[in-house]
């Protein structure tokens, strides 16, 4: 993964900047927005980090910009600042995934604690992500009939069950599954039907009824 960063959205010259001494003076990357419209138009959804932002601005406010991004599914992990202590917006923003909503003047150690927490957060989905695509990467080296066989697998269905359903012999499917169980790089059914279930495989309808 790049490195993260720290985007910095408000309309106060001295507010942002100050954030921005902040956030580099502890070892991170900073980045400054006088505006939402600024900040989307800079903005790459493959940067890894967080946003702290102003809830209340001109033209498009905070809350709006949260609601954007969630919307266009690209929402890092978002820091609320807030002149008021205004617990409805709170509230609200922290139900669309705020990891956090901090009332200025901003407390130093409590701002970095936050960013830091918001930057793990943002770590963890991105290996998510990674994990998702390459579990989907290897499902689609299976054949459909390896696909039908992971579908019993899933089902919790025995050789000899998943082999009266599909209509062969044990002998085969066993086969079947040790092919499955290689191409996805796995060493135990368990880890086999992790993967799958994590990558949306589902349990066979013929091996459910």
């Amino acid at each position: 993964m790049n490195s993260p960063v720290v985007f910095v959205v408000d309309d106060e010259p001295a507010v942002r900047n100050a954030v921005a001494r902040l956030m580099r003076a502890d070892g991170l990357a900073a980045q400054t927005f006088a505006s939402p419209k600024e900040f989307l138009d800079a903005y790459q959804p493959e940067t890894h980090g967080c946003i702290v932002l102003d809830i209340a601005m001109p033209e498009i406010s905070g809350l709006e910009l949260q609601q954007a991004l969630a919307h266009a599914g690209v929402a890092p992990p978002i820091i609320f600042l807030t002149a008021r202590g205004d617990i409805p917006i709170s509230v609200r923003a922290m139900k669309l995934g705020a990891t956090d909503f901090l009332t200025k003047p901003i407390d130093a150690d409590e701002l970095i604690k936050a960013v830091r927490t918001a930057i793990a957060r943002d770590a963890d989905v991105w290996k998510t992500r990674v994990e998702r695509v390459d579990i989907q990467r290897r499902l689609a080296t299976l054949t459909v009939r390896e696909r039908e066989v992971l579908e019993h697998v899933v089902s919790g269905k025995l050789n000899k069950q998943t082999a009266a359903d599909l209509g062969t012999v044990e002998k085969t499917i066993k086969v079947h599954r040790a092919r499955v169980m290689q191409k996805m790089n796995v060493r135990s059914l368990a880890e086999l039907v992790r993967l799958a279930e994590s990558g949306g495989v589902a349990p066979s309808a013929a091996a459910t009824v």
